[in-house]
């Protein structure tokens, strides 16, 4: 698990899956709620609560890309590659 993001006090990690036929996703956490949702915009599951949930959509609507370079970068390569939040 790294963490690849932070904003508004929440927190964007990736994992190096086993499973390489899984979509590109990453994992939200704000205050205790976490949830999984893809680089597509798609929720896999968990949920935070609404407004935060809403900032964590926005978010990967922005850095659908570098998301997926993300999901490469640590399933292929062992490498993080940090992406800036939605304050930057």
């Amino acid at each position: 698990m790294a963490l690849i993001s932070q904003f508004l006090g929440i927190l964007i990690y990736i994992y190096k899956e086993m499973d390489t036929h899984k979509r590109p996703h990453v994992h939200a956490v704000y205050g205790g709620e976490d949830m999984s949702i893809a680089a597509d915009g798609e929720i896999f599951a968990g949920q935070l609560p609404r407004k935060q949930q809403k900032y964590v959509e926005a978010w990967v609507a922005l850095r659908e890309d570098e998301i997926k370079a993300a999901w490469i970068a640590i399933n292929k390569h062992d490498t993080v590659i940090t992406i800036k939040g939605l304050e930057g």
